[in-house]
């Protein structure tokens, strides 16, 4: 009897916590993901455009460290999902590098997310096509799920996010670097 006691007032107390004005409530305020009628390519502005939660994970350049996405706060980041398994991904990274080149003076950092890979041919893939933008290394793609609804699977994938690392588009396609260029000079050019 005096478990059960004990069993219902643990209950109550952790209901308590659970609810009222002062409740986290999960995932209020930051991205989730929508496609309106199924679109591929999505401009969010204004007041769709919600913060990505930190997006972090094991580098894959340097072994030990982290790539964080709050380590580059007030910049432009551009993150691509990719897998050098992936024929479209290996055409599109050295236009993502040729836009990181062309802008990163100005304030913008491209951060990759190596999916569903073998690290020694992620790695020869980088050196080959010499690229030098950091790169999450993540197989099992555990880093993304900060993407709330996002379709995780879809390899390749870029996300812009603005200064403030809110989305303000998404590709569910491949990116052409003039596309790709077009949308990062927009947010540039916002104050």
């Amino acid at each position: 009897m005096k478990r059960i006691a004990i069993a219902a007032a643990l209950l109550v107390t952790l209901a308590a916590c659970s609810t009222g004005k002062d409740a986290v409530v999960q995932g209020q305020g930051t991205f989730q993901f929508t496609a309106p009628g199924g679109q591929t390519h999505i401009d969010y502005t204004g007041q769709q455009r919600q913060p990505l939660a930190e997006l972090s994970g094991d580098s894959l350049l340097d072994e030990g460290k982290q790539v964080r996405l709050s380590d580059y706060t007030g910049k432009i980041v551009v993150i691509n999902i990719w897998g050098a398994w992936c024929g479209p991904c290996r055409t599109e990274a050295p236009q993502l590098q040729q836009v990181y080149d062309e802008t990163k003076a100005q304030g913008v950092q491209v951060m990759g997310v190596d999916v569903r890979d073998d690290r020694s041919a992620a790695l020869d893939f980088y050196h080959n096509d010499k690229l030098d933008y950091p790169s999450i290394f993540d197989p099992p793609g555990r880093s993304l799920l900060v993407l709330q609804g996002y379709p995780r699977t879809t390899t390749p994938s870029t996300l812009v996010l603005d200064r403030q690392h809110r989305v303000a588009w998404v590709s569910l396609l491949p990116v052409e670097k003039d596309e790709l260029l077009s949308k990062v000079k927009q947010l540039l050019a916002e104050k």
